[in-house]
């Protein structure tokens, strides 16, 4: 696909390279994440929304440790 030809081809390699090789993830882990779990790691600290205290609360009420 030439410039300016329509959209970059997904960049598959380099985020299988990414989630397998640097963070050791299993290739499971890699086919079971979601789009927005993956954006979480190669979004800058900046990009990334910051839950309330209101959201963190129910869900530590919804999912408790347990201990």
């Amino acid at each position: 696909m030439s410039a300016g030809n329509g959209p970059a081809p997904f960049p598959w390699k380099l985020l299988l390279s990414l989630c397998l090789g640097k963070l050791g993830w299993r290739p499971g882990d890699f086919w079971a994440a979601t789009p927005r779990e993956i954006a979480s790691l190669i979004s800058t600290p900046d990009e990334r929304m910051p839950i309330s205290r209101g959201v963190l609360d129910r869900l530590m009420d919804r999912y408790p440790d347990g201990g």
